[in-house]
C-alpha cells in the first residue's frame, strides 16, 4: 500500500525514532509499504518517520539501471565512518524539488537487523553510503537541510510551507 509522505515542516520529521523491539507482521507490512511508496515516488530511500511512523526502519535501493536491490534496515547504526568525505547533491521525498550539496563520510559500516531478525553488517560506499546516512539521519530527527546555512534552510522551509498551503487548497 502506498502511504502518504510527510512534507517538511512537520514535527514528526524532527522526532527521534524508537527502536523496533521485535520483527512483527506490522513491521513487515510497514517495510513492504515503504518500499512500494519509495518506488512510486520515485526515490532511492525512505525512512519510517517520512510516512508518519516513529520507528527505526528505513528502506533503500540505489540501483538505477538493472534489477532492483531493495534493502530493509531495522535499527540501523553507523559503526564506522571513513575520514574521506564525498559531496553529493541530495534531495528528499519530504522536501520535494529541493536539492543541495551535502558532505558526508565517503564510506560507512552499518549494522542493522533484517526482516528475519538476523543482524547484518555491511560497508556502504558512493551513493549507497550517502543514502544510508541520509535515511539514518531521518531516524534521528535530522533532515539534509540541517547541514545547510540558516538562510538557505529558511528559504527551503518557506517554499515547503507554501507548497503545503497550495496542496491543502487543492492547487
Amino acid at each position: 500500500m502506498i502511504r502518504p509522505i510527510l512534507i517538511h515542516p512537520d514535527p514528526r520529521l524532527k522526532k527521534l525514532c524508537e527502536p523496533v523491539a521485535e520483527i512483527t507482521d506490522e513491521v513487515k507490512r510497514l517495510a513492504a509499504d515503504m518500499l512500494e511508496t519509495m518506488y512510486d515516488a520515485p526515490g532511492i530511500g525512505l525512512a519510517a518517520p517520512q510516512v508518519g511512523v516513529t520507528k527505526r526502519v528505513l528502506v533503500m535501493d540505489c540501483i538505477k539501471d538493472g534489477p532492483p536491490e531493495p534493502m530493509v534496515l531495522i535499527n540501523p547504526q553507523v559503526v564506522w565512518s571513513s575520514e574521506d568525505v564525498s559531496t553529493y547533491e541530495e534531495g528528499c521525498l519530504s522536501i520535494p524539488e529541493q536539492y543541495a550539496d551535502v558532505k558526508r563520510p565517503a564510506a560507512v559500516t552499518v549494522r542493522w537487523m533484517d526482516l528475519d531478525g538476523v543482524e547484518q553488517e555491511r560497508i556502504f560506499e558512493g551513493l549507497w553510503a550517502t543514502c544510508v546516512q541520509h535515511e539514518i539521519d531521518h531516524l534521528d530527527g535530522k533532515l539534509f537541510i540541517d547541514y545547510l546555512g540558516p538562510l538557505k534552510r529558511q528559504m527551503i522551509t518557506r517554499k515547503m510551507e507554501k507548497l503545503k498551503r497550495e496542496r491543502a487548497r487543492g492547487l
